[in-house]
């Protein structure tokens, strides 16, 4: 077995007797020297029964708890698709494009806090899910993807449809196999599982050449817990001393900030009950990332909305005049931070993070707690109330007066002039038609996301499926495809541009080969929207290559698929397209025309300041865009 790891997490690692290891030498934590030998004399071992290798994989899946597997057939895995032929547990999605079949897992995983199962081919089918197992790894997806792989003797030799997978998706994978013994393929499995779900999640390659597949294997009917978690421990638990260190700067905070990210989501809904009762208790404003949305009710009058590049004025602006800030389960990415020397100058700073080497990476703070962060949040609640908090109310009524002038600035206001649709209204009808109602969002990149993310309001975790770190364009449809899967009575719709649509089109097959209800609603402005506002903004209004030309009739087009094409081109025929689009059982794309030319804010200008943000088009930057600013879009 080779294996190798993509990220640094905090855990103990132990080699197994039948592996080889190249561990990656930035692998944090402590090394656990347990003797091998005490693990195998506490294993509780049924009868190990004989089977192909396909049938192990299998049957290790159904252990597991896998329902559901997305993937796409070829000649390396065809014994596994043998194998599901005759398997009655595993249903089997039929894809379009091997990084559909990701970015489907992903939006499946991420709705429903289980891990994504996927099954590719070897070669081309491998590498076609390189862009999905990056978006994995950046936005801290638990996936497993199995490859397939040619024979083992032809390793080395450029036979048909081979490709170094472990070496390519080394800097892509949480962590990568290539399973070289039969007897080995049970114990991998298990742990590739624990490795995907734990510490900070990510995606997990599992290469399996074709022989391995075929040739019988040992499977032990058998709890593998102990032996599949007994390598790889991350820390869960926070030091007690920062929790009771963290309570004490609470005490003395006058302005304090508490700012959520997608860490909230992926540990659980119970991190954002947690931060919840947090909010509540101290009253202080929260802010939340594109990917924490949700974590917090929309409705919560302490919510200042998303912060960062387009988040809204009062947000931003109360982080960088904050003394103390709360980070909770977000990495401080470039999009939120702005010019780093300028981001929140007069705080201290805590962060809480299941991943240590988040700590101190981008930003310096007084206090890095490590741990899960639902875990965190219960035992500040804890300290807190053993400490006796109380808040300040007299500081907090002056800093909540602040924040109020700011928000009554109200960043996301918009005019709207004429029979035009604007993008912002068409975003804040589909929210206000369908509030009340539990909705799935997915989304494509672009514009698009942004106006999604400002004007659709979320009320619970799990309901916001993005592409946030790689931001991966054709992201939504597949995304959405396994959101439905998951949960196939709920209504589900991805937000799309049109030119990100174009990108992954082809899973309207996949829609309609399953009958799945999705709502595929485009706004449609001809350009690459956002590519365009930069080109505007930073490039002199030279709109090189960014225009949408040739799109094709999206209602026709869905009508070639059997779906349902609608199609709003002025505004007094948006809400009857949404309630048209709404109240139909199957499939739907509705082809939203809004202004072309529209551009999205607020907005940090590259290379600003967190706090020197453009409101709208009127708005000048105090300073042109540097050339190191242009470097950063």
């Amino acid at each position: 077995m080779i294996h190798s790891l993509g990220k640094k997490f905090a855990c103990r690692i132990t080699r197994l007797p039948f592996a080889t290891s190249s561990r990656n030498r930035r692998l944090g934590g402590r090394v656990n020297h347990k003797s091998e030998s005490r693990l195998e004399m506490s294993k509780k071992q049924t009868a190990t029964k004989m089977m192909p290798g396909a049938e192990v994989i299998l049957k290790v899946m159904e252990a597991e708890g896998v329902e559901v597997i997305f993937g796409y057939p070829g000649g390396a895995v065809l014994p596994i698709y043998d194998a599901l032929f005759k398997n009655n547990s595993i249903r089997h999605i039929l894809v379009r494009h091997e990084q559909a079949a990701v970015h489907a897992a992903e939006g499946y995983a991420r709705s429903t806090g289980r891990v994504g199962v996927v099954l590719v081919t070897s070669g081309p089918g491998a590498t076609n899910a390189v862009t999905g197992l990056t978006d994995a790894l950046m936005d801290s997806v638990p996936i497993i993807c199995l490859t397939g792989q040619v024979p083992s003797h032809l390793i080395g030799t450029d036979a048909f449809q081979e490709a170094d997978t472990s070496g390519i998706t080394r800097p892509c994978t949480k962590y990568n196999y290539l399973v070289k013994k039969s007897v080995q393929l049970q114990a991998n499995i298990e742990e590739a599982f624990h490795v995907a779900r734990s510490g900070r999640p990510g995606p997990v390659v599992l290469d399996l050449p074709k022989d391995i597949q075929l040739l019988d294997a040992p499977f032990i009917e058998t709890n593998g817990k102990e032996k599949a978690e007994h390598r790889y421990q991350p820390i869960t638990k926070p030091d007690p001393a920062a929790i009771k260190e963290v309570v004490k700067m609470m005490k003395q905070a006058k302005k304090p900030v508490i700012y959520g990210g997608g860490g909230l989501i992926n540990s659980g809904p119970h991190a954002s009950e947690a931060l919840r009762k947090l909010v509540s208790k101290t009253g202080w404003p929260t802010t939340l990332t594109l990917m924490g949305l949700g974590a917090v009710d929309a409705d919560d009058r302490h919510f200042l909305g998303m912060l960062g590049m387009h988040g809204t004025y009062q947000a931003n602006l109360a982080m960088h005049n904050c003394d103390l800030m709360l980070n909770f389960g977000a990495r401080f990415d470039d999009r939120v931070t702005g010019r780093l020397s300028d981001f929140a100058p007069f705080s201290k700073k805590v962060h809480a993070d299941i991943d240590p080497s988040s700590i101190n990476k981008v930003v310096n703070v007084d206090l890095g707690i490590i741990g899960d962060v639902g875990e965190i949040l219960n035992s500040l609640l804890e300290e807190m109330d053993a400490q006796s908090f109380r808040r300040d109310e007299k500081a907090m009524s002056r800093w909540w007066e602040q924040i109020e002038s700011w928000r009554a600035r109200d960043c996301l206001a918009f005019e709207e002039t004429g029979t035009i649709i604007k993008p912002q209204k068409s975003i804040q009808r589909l929210y206000e038609i369908t509030k009340g109602t539990d909705i799935y969002v997915t989304t494509e990149v672009g514009q698009h996301q942004m106006w999604a993310a400002q004007y659709f309001g979320f009320h619970q975790p799990n309901r916001w499926m993005t592409s946030g770190g790689l931001g991966t364009m054709g992201y939504g449809l597949p995304a959405a495809v396994g959101v439905q899967i998951a949960h196939p009575e709920a209504t589900v719709i991805d937000i799309s541009g049109e030119a990100s649509f174009l990108m992954n089109m082809q899973e309207l097959s996949t829609i309609s080969q399953y009958n799945l209800p999705l709502k595929i609603f485009i706004l449609n402005n001809e350009w690459m929207g956002m590519v365009r506002q930069w080109q505007e903004l930073n490039h002199g209004k030279r709109y090189s290559e960014s225009y949408s030309a040739s799109l094709p009739d999206f209602v026709k087009l869905a009508e070639t698929f059997g779906m349902l094409g609608l199609r709003a081109s002025s505004a007094d025929e948006l809400d009857n397209v949404i309630a048209e689009m709404l109240a139909t059982d199957g499939p739907v794309i509705a082809d939203i025309r809004v202004e072309k030319e529209e551009n999205c804010f607020p907005m940090i200008p590259s290379g600003a300041a967190h706090h020197e943000m453009l409101l709208g088009p009127e708005d000048k930057a105090s300073k042109a865009v540097s050339e190191e600013g242009k470097v950063l879009v």
